[in-house]
């Protein structure tokens, strides 16, 4: 292939630093696109020469169409690459240092103190005071209620109907700091979640919802699935329903003498073809 086309840099002014360096022929009318060219990354320092290797061979050249009038042209490209050094002096603090996010303790103050509140929301005869704004962030409901074209948008006091006040009550207070400390309460947490879930259904928390089903998932047994699946029907749990299910189809003789039992037939007639199923599965 003959003698190859070789590339030397001559550093005149450099302080020892590092660098990419590449070159590549090229066709100044641009009829012919550039050659692949050649790369590589050196210490630069002042007066030294560099051989970056052969562009090509000289037998190539002559005809590939960058050679014009016994001249060619190349294309240089330099990089100086520096480095990046930690002007810092003072450590910046491990994440673990960092004191936790206070914010639903804060928010669980401002309930409790009702400093600044706008509405009093009254259920079953007893009255909660609290704030439009951080309710509706959290509810459609009560966004429509206080921020729409409801009637409730210019009242100070609203009597919540339908609801017990503890009930209500506990689904306030997870609004404000995302906490509901009832549902771990081994005597009566499920009973509360399925409460608390009706709740939440009839104002749009859809994260209590998530909450109070897993709760449900968890403390179901014999006594109380035909009364959870009928909720998990009413308002659409797919999880817990699911469970349910599988529950009295395993223990079917037990669950039908529940007082749940005769409430789920009457109210949701149509699981009888989920539980029918489930029977018939585990037969086979």
């Amino acid at each position: 292939m003959g003698q190859a086309v070789p590339y030397i840099v001559t550093v005149r002014r450099a302080s020892d630093v590092n660098a990419n360096f590449s070159c590549r022929l090229i066709d100044p009318s641009g009829k012919i696109k550039p050659s692949p060219g050649i790369s590589s990354t050196i210490k630069l320092r002042s007066g030294e020469c560099y051989s970056l290797g052969a562009l090509m061979p000289r037998g190539d050249l002559r005809t590939s169409g960058y050679l014009q009038d016994d001249a060619f042209t190349v294309e240089c490209t330099l990089k100086v690459l520096r480095e990046l050094r930690n002007k810092a002096t003072t450590p910046r603090p491990a994440d673990h240092l960092l004191p936790s996010s206070a914010l639903n303790h804060h928010l669980g103050e401002l309930l409790q103190k009702g400093t600044g509140a706008d509405v009093t929301l009254v259920p079953s005869g007893e009255s909660f005071k609290a704030h439009k704004a951080v309710l509706a962030s959290r509810s459609p409901v009560f966004a429509a209620a206080f921020f729409g074209h409801m009637k409730e948008k210019h009242l100070q006091v609203i009597e919540i109907k339908d609801m017990d006040a503890a009930v209500f009550g506990a689904m306030l207070r997870f609004v404000y700091t995302d906490l509901a400390p009832e549902l771990d309460r081994p005597e009566d947490g499920a009973a509360v979640a399925q409460h608390l879930l009706v709740a939440a259904d009839r104002y749009g928390i859809d994260r209590l919802k998530l909450v109070c089903e897993d709760r449900l998932y968890d403390g179901v047994n014999v006594e109380t699935a035909a009364a959870t699946l009928a909720l998990a029907e009413q308002h659409g749990r797919s999880h817990p329903k699911a469970r349910c299910v599988e529950l009295i189809a395993a223990n079917l003789e037990a669950a039908m003498a529940t007082e749940g039992y005769s409430h789920l037939m009457a109210t949701c007639p149509s699981v009888m073809n989920d539980l029918l199923k489930a029977v018939h599965g585990r037969k086979n």
